[in-house]
């Protein structure tokens, strides 16, 4: 049975004189003046010009066919949390929200993409890292939610590959199944068996979550691709929405991974080293990162094909992401199996150092 292409979202802001309207309720001014920025795969950003000259960020949140995660609460509460604990200069400030219209309204931050990240721009990867672990520790992060797809055992890791494996399957193209089942399917089942094997001679249960103290807090969604670089060389994280609880494992295989940037050898071995450093008190961390990156590497081969699906297909649509689709969905392959190619040399370059 193949997936049919029938969802339904809710866009409740998809025009310039929607968008006015919401950022002139959201202030309690009307504004001067709104225009469409480039956002991310799933949102539509505009910017925001206030009454009193001062500029902000509008994001909206695709809501709907069936994925009932609470991106715009998960962002907006991350970053008040965060800017409360004092980074005020790490991460965008927090305006107001509507979740009527599925919104938010947040402070503009001008700069540069990084397009090529610098040492300095990792150290300051890793101190953020830090902070995020550290304020792991307070009290008043004991109500922040999981993050989401947040994965806390070996097991559900390889949980999530078989849903998203499965999603996949049900789309009615050829050439995608054909990968999926001659090339992907064995090399999940060899992976997995590896890390599984990896688990026991640790002595460790794959099935078992790790304890809540060697979690920390993550964006879930967190790189170079989602920072600003401002004028003085600092940077600036955004992209929360999938904030929350997580265990670190993941932030930095994610990070090592993320097909959204491009990080030579050598940064990357630093920033696995510095991640080694800053989660050093949890003495199963690096255990665990080598047994189980292989497995969010193929993890991310399947959520690069996430354009086959009818309902992503149709946020980045929203978005703006693409024009053409055929192109795209030809393209996202194609990053699937060089991803799956280059998995053993991914995995010889951050850990060959050793």
């Amino acid at each position: 049975m193949c997936l049919a292409p029938n969802t339904r979202f809710d866009t409740s802001i998809d025009t310039m004189e929607a968008a006015e309207q919401a950022a002139t309720a959201l202030l309690g001014d009307p504004v001067r003046r709104v225009s469409q920025q480039r956002g991310g795969g799933n949102n539509r950003l505009y910017r925001i010009e206030g009454a009193d000259g001062r500029h902000y960020a509008l994001k909206t949140y695709l809501h709907g066919s069936g994925d009932d995660r609470d991106r715009l609460g998960a962002e907006f509460g991350g970053l008040a949390f965060l800017r409360a604990q004092g980074l005020d200069s790490q991460v965008p400030r927090a305006v107001a929200r509507d979740p009527s219209r599925h919104c938010a309204l947040f402070g503009w931050v001008d700069g540069d993409a990084v397009d090529h990240p610098t040492p300095r721009d990792l150290f300051q990867a890793l101190c953020f890292v830090l902070d995020l672990y550290r304020l792991a520790q307070r009290p008043e992060a004991a109500a922040l939610p999981l993050a989401s797809e947040a994965c806390l055992s070996g097991a559900e890791v390889a949980r999530q590959i078989d849903r998203r494996l499965d999603r996949l399957l049900a789309i009615c193209d050829q050439r995608l199944r054909a990968f999926l089942i001659d090339v992907f399917a064995p090399a999940h089942e060899k992976y997995c068996d590896l890390a599984m094997a990896r688990y026991e001679d640790m002595q460790l249960d794959f099935a078992q979550s790790i304890d809540h103290a060697a979690l920390t807090l993550s964006p879930s969604d967190f790189g170079f691709h989602n920072a600003i670089r401002r004028t003085d060389g600092r940077l600036v994280f955004i992209d929360f929405e999938y904030f929350g609880w997580d265990d670190p494992v993941k932030l930095v295989a994610d990070f090592l991974l993320h097909p959204g940037m491009s990080l030579d050898v050598e940064l990357r071995r630093r920033f696995r080293r510095g991640a080694v450093a800053v989660f050093g008190g949890d003495h199963g961390f690096e255990a665990r990162l080598r047994a189980l990156f292989p497995l969010y590497a193929l993890r991310w081969c399947l959520i690069v094909l996430n354009e086959f699906l009818p309902e992503r297909w149709q946020r980045r649509d929203y978005a703006g992401a693409h024009q053409d689709r055929e192109y795209a969905l030809s393209t996202q392959l194609a990053k699937a199996k060089a991803m799956l190619r280059q998995l053993e040399d991914a995995n010889e370059e951050v850990f060959e150092d050793d």
